[in-house]
């Protein structure tokens, strides 16, 4: 069957990333030689907090973690890649290999931290069942959020995607669209304001952004059931220092029982402990 045409959502473009540095009692940077200090660069609330309640439990072993904060989804990997900070946490696995192959860096996941409850959220509509034929559905503009959401909409019955595509499917991939939908590509950080747009029926989000809207996962007219833990929000570092002395204790700090507590205690509504 035919798919609509895709069209991209209007609207504001995303600001370039302005970063702010925590003050640290030693004054300098862990990327520019400290050992005592290690710098991750971060987005937004959870992701920073999880920081945050590291920067606690890394002062015990004698570290300081300072955050780095960027505003959108490019900034963190750039920092990293460049050698400005000496990780980052804010992204997936499958995110951060397009990253690489993209920009021939050399960046790994250390460890997973947690799994965030996304899924489809409507204006207008209750359920997906509701949601009319021709209707616009709004999806992340990169492949790997993209695919993601489109396996729910497959687990849900609205899509038929060929087979075996599972998590990495493209809108190349939907064999069948019965509702005759139509697609609009939108950044990551768009989503949210596409949810009040005129004429959009769902959209994809993470509770990250949407949240800037009052709405939690309980609010979805239908959320992600099967997890692929490649998408768990993770802790990344440059491949070549994933054995130093300082990836070793942020490692520590970040999969402490004190940050999955933190979790468990502060989130369990939007994400799930991933270690």
């Amino acid at each position: 069957m035919q798919n609509r045409p895709v069209r991209a959502l209007s609207g504001a473009a995303v600001v370039l990333a302005l970063f702010v540095t925590a003050a640290c009692s030693s004054g300098e940077s862990g990327a520019e030689g400290d050992d005592t200090v290690i710098q991750v660069a971060s987005h937004t609330t959870p992701m920073t907090d999880v920081v945050e309640a590291a920067a606690e439990v890394a002062q015990e072993d004698g570290y300081t973690i300072e955050l780095v904060e960027v505003s959108d989804n490019v900034q963190y990997n750039r920092l990293l890649a460049d050698g400005e900070v000496d990780a980052n946490f804010a992204q997936h696995e499958p995110y951060m290999q397009a990253y690489n192959a993209e920009h021939d860096a050399e960046l790994s996941v250390v460890a997973p931290i947690y799994n965030a409850r996304v899924g489809f959220y409507s204006r207008d509509y209750d359920s997906l069942e509701e949601i009319p034929d021709g209707a616009q559905i709004a999806l992340p503009n990169d492949e790997s959020n993209e695919g993601r959401a489109l396996a729910i909409l497959a687990d849900q019955g609205l899509i038929t995607l060929a087979e075996g595509v599972g998590f990495e499917g493209t809108l190349d991939d939907v064999e069948e669209n019965p509702k005759d939908l139509e697609w609009v590509q939108v950044d990551l950080l768009n989503l949210t304001s596409a949810y009040d747009e005129d004429g959009i029926a769902a959209v994809f989000n993470y509770p990250t952004y949407i949240s800037s809207l009052g709405l939690t996962p309980e609010d979805a007219i239908a959320v992600e059931e099967n997890i692929d833990e490649r998408f768990a929000i993770s802790l990344v570092a440059r491949e070549g220092d994933l054995d130093s002395e300082q990836i070793d204790a942020l490692e520590r700090a970040m999969t402490s029982d004190e940050v999955r507590d933190f979790l468990v205690e502060e989130h369990d509504e939007t994400l799930m402990p991933a270690f």
